[in-house]
């Protein structure tokens, strides 16, 4: 575990775990990289190093006063690869953490990457447009935004039970899993948290997600509430060329958690073919 500092002088942290070929994990908004334990041990315990590091606003990073958008998290990113000498490396991302992957392809290619890994991810663009017309209305982030700002922890603990799925009839959904939400969540900036949503949002992934030139797998819940399906894997699997796309039915948008073990023999076979 440790800190990478960026060229704006951006604390990033990250930890690094085990031994073998390399998995990279970028988290979904507003949590951090403990959001991710369940995958990063089970990993390690099959042959695997895996990084993961706090986005910046988030966790243990410092609370930067810019670039809290798709292009910094991405450099951010690049930042950590380069650090490390990452290389041959499988990278994944959750949530915001998908429009992070999907910007680095973008912004730095794929010469360090072997695959790639999305789930419940952000792109191709979450908010309705004229040439996105099945996306959210810009009232719906508006409204994110005014109650993350009106009562932050309440706002979190409301939406815990959305991105589990705690709010559905018969949902298992355990105590622990919304009060780990809510403590990470609680890590986050307010001002970045705030400028983030613009970022999960608003961002059009489409010209990213053309230059994916590597074996994809694409992973989502069909009930998931944040990152409607339809509108974001469904669309994503189409614009890879080649992506492998699994649909989890009636699963939430927190599937790495609800469904961790399902999940993570999805991964590992994924990154073992």
């Amino acid at each position: 575990m440790g800190y990478i500092t960026t060229e704006d002088g951006t604390d990033i942290y990250y930890k690094d775990w085990g031994e073998g070929p390399v998995v990279t994990f970028s988290h979904g908004w507003p949590l951090n990289a403990d959001a991710w334990d369940g995958q990063l041990l089970f990993l390690v315990q099959n042959g695997f190093r895996v990084v993961a590091h706090d986005r910046r606003g988030h966790g243990r990073s410092s609370q930067a006063r810019s670039r809290n958008d798709m292009d910094g998290y991405a450099d951010d990113l690049a930042a950590v690869i380069e650090a490390l000498d990452l290389r041959d490396a499988t990278l994944v991302g959750h949530s915001t953490g998908g429009g992070e992957v999907a910007r680095y392809i973008g912004r730095h290619g794929t010469g360090r990457v072997a695959k790639a890994v999305l789930i419940s991810a952000v792109p191709p663009i979450m908010v309705q447009s004229p040439d996105n017309p099945e996306g959210l209305p810009i009232s719906v982030f508006d409204e994110l935004r005014a109650n993350l700002f009106k009562d932050r922890s309440q706002f979190y603990q409301d939406l815990a039970q959305m991105f589990y799925g705690a709010n559905r009839p018969g949902a298992t959904v355990s105590k622990g899993i919304l009060d780990q939400f809510w403590l990470w969540s609680m890590q986050a900036g307010l001002w970045n948290a705030y400028e983030s949503i613009k970022a999960f949002s608003e961002t059009d992934f489409r010209a990213d997600l053309a230059k994916f030139d590597i074996p994809t797998l694409v992973l989502h819940g069909e009930d998931d509430q944040i990152v409607p399906v339809k509108d974001s894997a469904r669309k994503t699997a189409k614009l890879i060329a080649n992506a492998q796309d699994i649909y989890y039915p009636g699963a939430p948008h927190g599937i790495t958690s609800t469904m961790q073990d399902q999940v993570n023999k999805d991964l590992l076979a994924f990154l073992r073919g």
